[in-house]
């Protein structure tokens, strides 16, 4: 669960190229007072995601209760830790999404350069689903 944190912490925590983000918002907004009201509002998702994912990291373990009338002084509340597991995956998902999100967009300002063959494919599989952000 704890590497599952880790790597949405990783994809939060990297950024477009600086070239890359000026072209970006002078093709798109023509001025950078208006991109920080716009374009940094998924990476405030995606922080907000990996400090959940942080709290959720906490061992299930450290609240137990006793149960069965005082027979079990110690539950291990797997059924918890599961459940939290769970949270973070769901989570990290989201995180590489908005991930994928930016990279996709930071492609377009590359062009007419190209990436990969592998990678220039993934990017027009992702470009039949998610459309370029204009504004």
């Amino acid at each position: 669960m704890y590497a599952m944190s880790e790597l949405g912490n990783i994809s939060e925590r990297r950024h477009l190229p600086t070239f890359i983000r000026s072209a970006w918002i002078t093709a798109i907004f023509g001025c950078q007072a208006r991109f920080k009201f716009r374009f940094y509002d998924p990476q405030y998702t995606a922080a907000s995601i990996v400090n959940q994912n942080k709290q959720l990291c906490t061992p299930a373990s450290i609240d137990s209760i006793e149960s069965s009338k005082g027979q079990e002084d110690h539950v291990r509340m797997g059924a918890n830790a599961a459940t939290k597991a769970f949270r973070v995956m769901e989570n990290l998902e989201r995180i590489l999404a908005i991930e994928l999100f930016n990279a996709a967009q930071a492609f377009h300002f590359r062009r007419p350069l190209k990436t990969s063959p592998f990678l220039e494919n993934f990017y027009e599989s992702y470009r039949k689903k998610v459309d370029f952000i204009e504004t």
